[in-house]
């Protein structure tokens, strides 16, 4: 894939306010992993609807919902970044759709909804451009550990230290531990993230792993498709967010050993969303095919 056209737009991307779930970094990883592994008409059938015909057609909008919840305009679609898991780690974890997708909605009922809308033919070009924008950032948080959890607004309540500064455990995971990996956070460096990823996907210590990611993808189902994803994601939080609870983190450096356990897991869920984000869009385009 040669290497997109780096405009001052999409590299002032990380400094817009609300940017960061996985951070911008993050998302534009998971939407070029899913650029290597599209079909080819499901490229052409996505670089139409968002009117994009580069390599960044994706990775170009991949943070726009951050940006959108804290317009006027946007404010409806905050709850739709996550699902709040009234589990109790490091106890127990758990997610119940039921249960945790509150009355303002959920990521679980977001991923449905959008999903429905871009399989619409009969739907305008605004509406599905949107739908698109949606679909790609929000299959990039449900597999960010505290996008499915409750506990202190998923971490944004717990004041950890990271390098040195004062943050939250939430921003560590969506974006401390990530830059501190790749070592920035442009779109360049989520190139290279995405093409070092993906080739662990397609030869190395990844290939093994993959086709199980794609098990249970069913775009006739949604809700049990991206509820599977937030269970896995969910799993974390007892195993690696939080092995000691709230007072094994709180007020906490983690940028040394809590960094080296997490950092893997960090990268595996990255790698997991692009592929998997890749495979849905691949199924949306198709379906939209058959019924036409």
């Amino acid at each position: 894939m040669k290497l997109p056209n780096l405009t001052p737009a999409l590299l002032l991307l990380p400094s817009i306010p609300g940017a960061y779930c996985w951070g911008a970094l993050g998302h534009q990883t998971v939407a070029y992993i899913a650029t290597n592994f599209v079909q080819a008409d499901t490229q052409t059938f996505f670089q139409g609807i968002l009117n994009n015909k580069t390599s960044s057609y994706l990775a170009g909008v991949a943070s726009w919902a951050d940006s959108f919840r804290y317009t006027s305009a946007g404010r409806f679609s905050a709850p739709f970044h996550y699902i709040d898991a009234e589990d109790n780690p490091p106890a127990s974890c758990g997610v119940r759709y039921a249960r945790d997708c509150g009355e303002a909605g959920c990521i679980v009922a977001a991923i449905q909804n959008y999903t429905t809308q871009l399989l619409d033919p009969s739907l305008d070009a605004a509406s599905l451009k949107m739908a698109a924008k949606f679909i790609i950032h929000f299959v990039g948080d449900i597999h960010q550990p505290l996008h499915v959890e409750n506990l202190n607004m998923g971490g944004n309540g717990i004041h950890v230290n990271f390098s040195g500064t004062p943050t939250n455990l939430h921003h560590v995971w969506d974006t401390a531990i990530p830059e501190k990996l790749i070592g920035g956070y442009s779109l360049a460096d989520a190139y290279k993230w995405a093409d070092t990823l993906s080739t662990s996907i397609r030869s190395g210590a990844y290939k093994p792993l993959a086709s199980e990611w794609l098990k249970g993808l069913d775009l006739s189902d949604p809700v049990a498709t991206s509820l599977a994803w937030a269970e896995e994601s969910n799993a974390y939080v007892c195993t690696t967010v939080l092995p000691n609870g709230v007072a094994g983190v709180q007020s906490q450096e983690l940028s040394g050993a809590y960094y080296e356990t997490a950092a893997p897991v960090i990268q595996l869920q990255i790698a997991r969303a692009g592929y998997r984000l890749a495979r849905w869009l691949d199924l949306i385009a198709a379906g939209v095919k058959t019924d036409l």
